[in-house]
């Protein structure tokens, strides 16, 4: 194996010596060698075996047989062992300094029990790349559609009064379903930010998400004027969806196959939202979805984050969208056995670690996040409501629906978040949860935080699912605009329903049924997925360093 994989640049390298080799006998005046020519030719002669620089060089491109026939197969004489070996192949025809000598200096290999120097191929350098400062990244604009309000001070506000989102379903007829309730938009519209024709042709969830990035960019100071100076090869667009928008087209086939849009199939992809969405604005930077189950949001959202800092980008549009409350999506959570039946109470059937969670509520929604360069932002002179400090995201590789028993991947994926974004344990003081109100679920997330925070006497945990429902792939979105928006206020919005917390929960940590001020240090955000899915990520109030 490691015969056949140095054979291409050991030969290519030797013939090409042994070629400059050949030049220097016919065409240097020998008097007027430097020693490191000398050096070259003395080794060259050392190798050659007997049939002179052609034969040798022939024998090198026509011997089948494998680099240790073709290349290593020579004997070598008394002068070899005494000179610096095939290193003087690698020369140059102008004599090196010592710091050249020891910057090209090619790596030795073992081959068959020879050991032999190997140069790097063409366009390899070897020298050590400049550090450079990384970039900073931070939240300019921020854009929401959900059950409690698509202004982005409205849901927050509403979030601070504990409003609830959460109602009877209206879209369509729910009395044969044993669930009823929903986190629906009740009234929504489009105007001013969709085009009518798309407005007619397009699924909610990609309406939902173009309103919400347009919105976000309003809410940046993103106005047309800027927009137009915008180096638009430097922007993206990273908005994913947990289900996509294949809703309509089922309703219709119910009818008949002739019923489908057209555009069905692309209106049905989860990408097709941040496609629309980078045409509409011109941007021409990456450009694409991620799908993760409820843990969508977040993987876009860091994924963004890493083509600013690695420099390609200088702002993105990322989060996540979904329209699930449809026959099919109630319908496909009813046989998982995850939804909640409190159907008298709507706005009581959320309610994580509560002890009366009895499953939790779908929700349509779609939240976008404006990321940008800091340095990027202070030129155009924005608003920064948060700086983004990094995150991560891990499988558990366990269950097809549940978290590992002990909560091992939940704890994994947050240390490993702290550790990505150079955070103390004890710099974090608010987690936004997963928190959806489930039995299992919320037991484990908790436990998970208390093992990483828990000697944390500030710390303060609440979920926005308590009000919004589960917005599924838009939920980490959502929640995170939710985060940069207690980080600007000081204020930490409830927990609603706790009213009976369950066993081990400790008040102390978690958000009570009013609003708390708190002057944040760190914040971390979880989302988690079918599929083992897990994400955090974490901000910070902008400091100017």
């Amino acid at each position: 194996m490691a015969t056949s994989a140095a054979a291409p640049p050991l030969c290519t390298w030797l013939v090409s010596a042994c070629m400059s080799v050949s030049y220097e006998k016919h065409y240097t005046d020998p008097k007027r060698l430097s020693p490191w020519t000398k050096r070259k030719k003395f080794d060259s002669k050392c190798i050659s075996r007997g049939g002179g620089d052609a034969d040798f060089v022939s024998n090198l491109l026509t011997n089948g047989s494998g680099i240790q026939s073709s290349c290593l197969a020579f004997e070598k004489c008394k002068e070899y062992n005494h000179s610096e070996g095939l290193f003087a192949l690698v020369g140059s025809q102008t004599a090196w300094t010592r710091k050249q000598r020891s910057i090209n200096r090619p790596a030795a290999i073992s081959v068959s029990g020879e050991t032999v120097v190997v140069r790097p191929a063409d366009g390899v350098t070897t020298e050590k790349k400049q550090l450079t400062k990384q970039r900073r990244v931070v939240v300019t604009g921020v854009g929401v559609v959900t059950p409690i309000g698509d202004e982005v001070d409205v849901f927050y506000n509403n979030l601070l009064e504990g409003v609830s989102g959460i109602s009877e379903i209206e879209a369509f007829d729910c009395a044969q379903f044993p669930t009823k309730i929903a986190g629906e938009i009740k009234s929504f519209s489009t105007d001013g930010w969709v085009s009518p024709k798309l407005s007619r042709r397009a699924d909610k969830f990609t309406l939902y998400l173009i309103t919400a990035g347009k919105k976000a960019l309003a809410d940046a100071g993103i106005t047309e004027e800027v927009l137009g100076k915008l180096d638009k090869r430097r922007c993206g667009v990273i908005v994913g969806s947990a289900l996509g928008g294949m809703g309509d087209g089922i309703e219709a086939l119910r009818v008949s196959y002739k019923k489908i849009n057209p555009f069905g199939i692309p209106f049905a992809t989860t990408n097709i939202g941040s496609a629309l969405l980078a045409m509409d604005l011109g941007w021409m930077g990456p450009n694409y979805s991620i799908s993760s189950a409820c843990a969508t949001s977040n993987f876009c959202i860091l994924s963004a984050a890493h083509h600013i800092i690695t420099g390609e980008i200088d702002v993105m549009l990322c989060g996540g969208s979904d329209a699930a409350i449809l026959p099919i999506g109630l319908g496909g959570f009813v046989a998982c056995g995850a939804l909640s039946k409190r159907n008298g109470e709507p706005t009581k059937a959320s309610r994580p670690w509560d002890i009366n969670r009895d499953g939790f509520v779908i929700g349509d929604g779609a939240g976008v996040l404006l990321l940008e360069d800091l340095e990027h932002a202070k030129r155009r002179g924005a608003k920064i409501y948060a700086e983004f400090l990094g995150g991560s995201y891990t499988c558990d590789a366990y269950h097809l629906t549940e978290h590992h028993p002990d909560g091992s991947g939940l704890a994994f994926c947050i240390e490993k978040a702290l550790v990505q974004s150079r955070v103390a344990k004890e710099d974090v003081n608010y987690v936004n949860a997963y928190g959806s109100s489930t039995p299992r679920g919320d037991l484990k997330e908790y436990r998970a935080l208390i093992h990483c925070f828990g000697k944390n006497p500030e710390l303060k945990v609440n979920s926005t699912k308590s009000m919004t429902g589960h917005l599924l792939g838009a939920s980490g979105a959502v929640e995170a605009v939710a985060t940069v928006k207690a980080i600007q206020t000081g204020w930490v919005h409830p927990n609603i329903n706790l009213e009976n917390p369950d066993e081990g929960m400790d008040m102390n940590v978690l958000v009570g049924i009013k609003k708390e001020p708190l002057d944040i240090k760190v914040a971390l955000s979880n989302s988690f997925g079918f599929g083992g899915h897990n994400s955090s990520i974490l901000f910070a109030p902008y400091k100017c360093i």
